[in-house]
């Protein structure tokens, strides 16, 4: 199996702390954000190499921070090649990017390069192989149901299955929210660029792409246990400083 990290984004919003560097980058209790996703990654032993992908702004922060990293499995840093937000791939253009230019024929565990969370990712990849799913995304029940607005917002049956999905809704019919965290078979790789093939699509938010994803083949919800925080902006960041750990 192999896992990518995205972290190509320009993190408008964190503007200036981002403005010169990269988001995954910043600090959290004295840590790179990403040194937190390879710990985790580090600890699932069916992942044999793990791509991050960065733009042509941040790609020397990167490895720079490469040098610094210990871990047992190879890290190989992919550039997309964009120079600002302007001209960004988004965030399924990077992952079509990455699978395009290193042939990627494995089982793909897909990880937001800002997420931050206590929960397993070896306990999600086992509900999904139980469920011998084509897909599957990570969820996380929020507090407060008006704090969706943010997030895609998920329905699932009983069996776990997503049959709804929203995308920043105006009016959330759940607190049941994807992170940015995906799991995708070998079999079923071929449906992201069948998905881009229709330019209409948007090509930035993954949530487009599971909205889409649901009607062709099962996708299920494996919901995380503890904390997550989703970097977005200064007061996630702020929060995640004062309380993950």
């Amino acid at each position: 199996m192999k896992a990518l990290i995205l972290a190509a984004g320009y993190a408008t919003r964190l503007f200036p702390l981002t403005k010169k560097y990269p988001k995954p980058l910043l600090e959290v209790k004295g840590r790179p954000i990403i040194d937190y996703i390879i710990e985790k990654l580090e600890l699932v032993s069916s992942i044999n190499e793990i791509y991050i992908v960065t733009n042509s702004k941040f790609i020397i922060e990167f490895r720079k921070w490469a040098k610094t990293i210990k871990s047992s499995k190879r890290i190989t840093l992919v550039d997309d090649l964009t120079r600002n937000n302007q001209d960004r791939l988004g965030a399924i253009g990077d992952i079509g990017f990455v699978m395009k230019k290193k042939k990627i024929r494995e089982d793909l565990l897909v990880i937001g390069g800002d997420n931050l969370f206590s929960g397993s990712l070896q306990g999600f990849l086992n509900a999904a192989k139980k469920n011998i799913a084509p897909a599957s995304l990570g969820l996380y029940r929020l507090k407060r149901k008006n704090d969706a607005r943010r997030y895609g917002v998920v329905k699932l049956d009983k069996l776990s299955r997503v049959v709804s999905f929203q995308e920043k809704p105006k009016q959330p019919q759940s607190n049941l929210v994807a992170m940015c965290l995906y799991y995708i078979s070998k079999k079923y790789l071929n449906l992201l660029s069948v998905y881009m093939q229709d330019g209409k699509r948007s090509a930035d938010a993954t949530g487009s792409y599971i909205a889409w994803l649901k009607d062709q083949v099962p996708v299920y919800g494996y919901v995380f246990r503890g904390a997550w925080f989703d970097i977005g902006d200064y007061k996630y960041l702020n929060t995640a400083k004062k309380i993950f750990a």
